[in-house]
């Protein structure tokens, strides 16, 4: 399946390969105080959306309630078209939110092309397995998928 961004090993795309190797090298306690700054730096709603999640979608593998949606530009290719991610989780809800924030930062402005390629397992390359448990990093894999999923419709 070339290009469709499943194959494991492929490459995380720049902003996200950085992040992705920040967590690698950092101790366990690193990374949960780097998931907490991600967490904070998780931008709010813009008015749009802010007290309309009907118009996001659930993310129900996710601990915490987290909504997410995807805006895509006009453009005349995949690679000429800019995604732009928005996400809804409340702050009593750290890791998600987190999460959350390492996607918003490694993929909002990224090409659709960019976000469609990036590999299913790329939330198993952060080395957060040994800081968190699996059932919260199944929540980011489900994050990147509805992602993706939204980017393939919105670009069809």
């Amino acid at each position: 399946m070339t290009g469709s961004g499943n194959a494991e090993g492929s490459p995380l795309p720049g902003s996200l390969a950085e992040i992705a190797d920040d967590f690698r090298s950092a101790s366990n306690d690193l990374k949960l105080q780097l998931l907490l700054e991600f967490s904070d730096e998780l931008p709010p709603l813009p008015e749009r959306y802010a007290g309309h999640l009907d118009q996001l979608e659930r993310v129900d593998e996710c601990q915490s309630p987290l909504f997410l949606t995807v805006e895509v530009d006009d453009g005349a290719s995949l690679e000429e078209r800019d995604v732009h991610l928005f996400f809804d989780a409340p702050a009593e809800a750290p890791t998600t939110r987190g999460f959350a924030g390492i996607l918003h930062e490694g993929l909002d402005g990224l090409s659709a092309a960019q976000v469609l390629a990036v590999p299913d397992d790329a939330p198993m390359r952060f080395g957060l397995a040994e800081a968190v448990s699996p059932l919260r990093l199944r929540g980011m894999v489900a994050m990147l998928a509805r992602i993706k999923r939204q980017v393939r419709a919105k670009t069809a």
